[in-house]
């Protein structure tokens, strides 16, 4: 049983360049969070929460969905793992009493699809006791260990409530026995890209049911430009943004995760040129020269990809189309 199609797919698209984690049972984190410029803010009652603390910790962030103000941002609750003994009353205490101020819950250490499907079965159970509407609370699934690498297809395919696909690196390094403790940076005695496997086999599963794909986080707060090559190497890939773990990240990822402004203006052009040439004061011509570049319905389509991020991330054209002369 899964929620309903919902009518607005463009939630599905929200911007997440950068995804803030914020401990659940810290106030003075979860304040400071709502002034930060974090696409997202999840507030996690997972790792970032010590076992005593959870119970007190989500009554917490019912208060902070509440109370604060989350304008701008997408507002996500990571409850714990369904092989623990929390989760169903991580997902009823926090949905009951906060669910019209949460946008999606995020569920760790996805394994397969049935997880998911417990998720949203719950999450339609809450929604028709307390009168919500069915089915606008969100999934994102955290991909932490092999068995869920293997079944992302299945998982990414689980629900119409899913948005985005995770990766959780720390969890997955573990799992696989990888050799290194720097969560993020490439193991000794690997040539390659330890993780260009794992992140492309995540990319395909997200965007085969036109979901997002989210890294995850890079342990060395301080560090920015570890973090902007490790971010830049998901973006490069097509990944949609990054979790950042401190402040001191967040412009980081917005702006890696950002079309540059020369990419941004290329790309409206393009779509411009092409509406133009396939319009019938064009010649409805299927292609077209846009300066020494030649455009068809494949660039279309690629231009859609950059200019829907900028738009998204609410850059400003600083070109304008002119058709050529007759």
């Amino acid at each position: 049983m899964t929620a309903p199609d919902r009518a607005d797919s463009a939630t599905r698209l929200r911007p997440r360049r950068s995804c803030l984690a914020v401990p659940g049972s810290n106030p003075r984190f979860l304040e400071k969070a709502q002034g930060l410029a974090a696409d997202q803010v999840f507030l996690d009652l997972e790792d970032a929460c010590a076992p005593l603390a959870k119970e007190d910790a989500r009554h917490t962030i019912v208060k902070a969905l509440n109370e604060g103000d989350w304008t701008g941002k997408t507002r996500v609750v990571r409850v714990n793992d369904w092989t623990t003994h929390w989760t169903y009353r991580d997902v009823i205490t926090v949905v009951e009493g906060a669910g019209p101020n949460l946008d999606c819950i995020m569920l760790p250490k996805v394994q397969d699809a049935q997880q998911v499907i417990a998720l949203d079965l719950l999450l339609t159970q809450i929604e028709k006791t307390m009168g919500f509407e069915v089915g606008r609370i969100g999934i994102e699934a955290q991909i932490e260990n092999a068995k869920g690498l293997v079944n992302v297809d299945e998982i990414a395919g689980a629900s119409s409530r899913l948005e985005t696909i995770v990766f959780g690196p720390a969890d997955f390094m573990a799992s696989i026995n990888m050799k290194s403790l720097v969560v993020g940076e490439q193991p000794p005695g690997y040539p390659a890209d330890a993780y260009h496997y794992i992140l492309m086999r995540i990319l395909m599963a997200a965007r085969t049911h036109d979901l997002q794909a989210i890294d995850g986080p890079y342990l060395q707060i301080r560090n920015v430009d570890g973090f902007r090559e490790v971010a830049g190497r998901a973006a490069a890939l097509g990944y949609d943004g990054k979790w950042v773990l401190h402040p001191g990240q967040v412009e980081a990822a917005n702006e890696v995760f950002s079309p540059s402004q020369e990419d941004y203006d290329h790309a409206e052009l393009i779509l411009d040129a092409y509406d133009y040439c396939t319009s019938a004061e064009g010649g409805m011509k299927g292609s077209a020269m846009l300066g020494d570049e030649m455009i068809d319905e494949a660039s279309r389509k690629m231009a859609l990809v950059v200019a829907g991020k900028g738009r998204a991330a609410g850059m400003t054209r600083t070109s304008t189309f002119q058709p050529p002369e007759a």
